[in-house]
């Protein structure tokens, strides 16, 4: 009995970083503003790099309310999509040559989002994680969480439940 060689690791993470970073494109508004991702196997960090274009009170300074909440939206939806691509990216249906934000399927749609602001974004880095709750084949339920300095103290967190789009019936490629 014959086993398929396993891939290089190396050609896994690059095609785990190219699927990423494909999802990353396809949000315009995350490159406008600054948005990152850190990827540690299947798990996503979101980095908001601190920049004067986000504060929104001058005085205190403190991070706008607007640039926190698109901040834990984009990373729902990135956190989403990620976890909707795993199963392809890892088994390899989804080549790196294949990626691109065209061609990747579309993005889950926000149906609500609700934003708790815990305390005043400080004129620093931020991060971000979103945890999936629930994700069926139309709807899907997120939880994301942001912190600056000590992850224990975080400064906003948010649920939203999102539209699915329809499954891939083909493989991409």
């Amino acid at each position: 009995m014959s086993h398929r060689r396993p891939e290089p690791v190396q050609i896994v993470k690059e095609r785990r970083d190219k699927a990423l970073q494909a999802l990353v494109d396809a949000v315009p508004y995350a490159t406008f503003i600054g948005i990152t991702f850190e990827r540690r196997g299947d798990e996503l960090t979101a980095l908001l790099p601190f920049d004067e274009k986000l504060i929104g009170n001058p005085l205190l300074p403190a991070l706008h309310g607007g640039a926190i909440a698109s901040f834990l939206e984009v990373t729902s939806i990135v956190g989403l999509a990620w976890q909707s691509l795993w199963d392809d990216v890892e088994s390899g249906r989804i080549k790196g040559e294949d990626l691109s934000a065209e061609s990747l399927p579309r993005l889950p749609k926000t149906i609500d989002f609700t934003v708790d602001y815990l305390r005043t974004g400080l004129p620093r880095d931020a991060y971000a994680r979103a945890r999936v709750n629930r994700s069926g084949r139309r709807y899907a339920s997120v939880h994301v969480e942001a912190w600056q300095d000590n992850r224990s103290r975080l400064f906003a967190q948010a649920t939203g439940h999102f539209l699915m789009p329809p499954a891939v019936e083909a493989p991409l490629g």
